[in-house]
């Protein structure tokens, strides 16, 4: 065997006869130096994923904890512009109050009276399509929205203390007045025609109707609306059995298509009151109460005469 020659013995079994292989020793060195550099690969190969997929294991960790963190946030949000929503339709409610108020007290046209504008306009909370934006531009502008509407019902609610402050001083020198006001339904039922021109149930053909007709059931209480004098009593034509009662100031109510009367001519009646019972007397079709309200002996619309929604 030359030197340069490295022999390989191989034993194929234990019946085989060993089989030897001469390779050159440079052959040799280059097979356990490529070995040697396949391994320190892989075992650096091995080493570089282990720490790609512990570093993604972390990242993936962190992802839903961000994640769990923007729900949270995006809930608290959204539960503050649900508490802004119902202040904003709070607003509304007190507008149509004052409005009523107003038409009441003829102070409609007060300077202090002032044209408002509710709408804040918009929902504030967020669709889950809209979700992956939010944390960056989205959520900056929910924000900014939230202060703008904020802003704008504090602009309103400032206006509104200026005005009910001027309603207050004025009732404070008007409780007769007051007292002797519209302010309450009537009776409790459906409004099955309003003020204003309607088709006739009778002829078919166009005609004003001069109040509300309220469907209730038949004997229902029926209450005065505010305090009064009762100046008739008795059967009108068109009316049936009617009540009306001269609350002074130049107004007066009316109830007809009663079943039965309560009170007579003379009588002195109180606000909630009542006066006589649902009936379908007179031009009727059905149990109900026909409320008017009259302003110096002109219908007007006893929505304005009605504070309770």
């Amino acid at each position: 065997m030359g030197k340069d020659e490295v022999t390989i013995v191989l034993f194929p079994g234990t019946s085989g006869a060993p089989k030897k292989m001469r390779l050159p020793k440079r052959v040799v060195k280059i097979g356990v130096l490529v070995s040697f550099v396949v391994l320190i690969g892989f075992l650096g190969s091995t080493f570089y994923f282990t720490q790609q997929y512990l570093r993604l294991q972390g990242s993936e960790t962190e992802l839903v904890k961000l994640r769990r963190d923007s729900k949270i946030r995006k809930i608290q949000v959204e539960k503050f512009a649900q508490q802004v929503k119902n202040f904003e339709t709070e607003m509304a409610r007190l507008e149509r109050f004052e409005k009523k108020l107003r038409v009441i007290t003829a102070l409609e046209n007060s300077p202090k009276s002032v044209e408002k504008n509710w709408g804040v306009g918009g929902p504030y909370g967020l669709s889950t399509n809209s979700f992956t934006t939010a944390m960056g531009r989205g959520a900056a502008s929910m924000v900014d929205r939230l202060s703008n509407g904020l802003d704008h019902l504090g602009r309103q609610a400032k206006f509104q203390s200026i005005s009910f402050q001027e309603l207050d001083d004025f009732f404070k020198n008007q409780k007769s007045f007051l007292s002797s006001t519209p302010s309450i339904w009537p009776t409790r039922g459906w409004v099955t025609s309003s003020f204003g021109f309607r088709k006739s149930p009778f002829t078919g053909l166009r005609e004003k109707h001069e109040g509300w007709d309220i469907a209730a059931r038949n004997g229902a209480p029926v209450r005065a609306t505010a305090d009064g004098v009762v100046v008739v009593e008795g059967r009108e034509y068109g009316y049936g059995n009617l009540v009306e009662v001269d609350h002074g100031y130049g107004i007066v109510t009316r109830y007809g298509h009663n079943s039965k009367h309560l009170v007579k001519v003379g009588d002195r009646v109180k606000r909630g009151q009542v006066v006589s019972l649902v009936g379908n007397t007179g031009r009727s079709t059905g149990p109900h109460l026909h409320y008017e309200v009259l302003l110096n002996g002109v219908p007007v619309s006893p929505k304005n005469y009605i504070l309770e929604e």
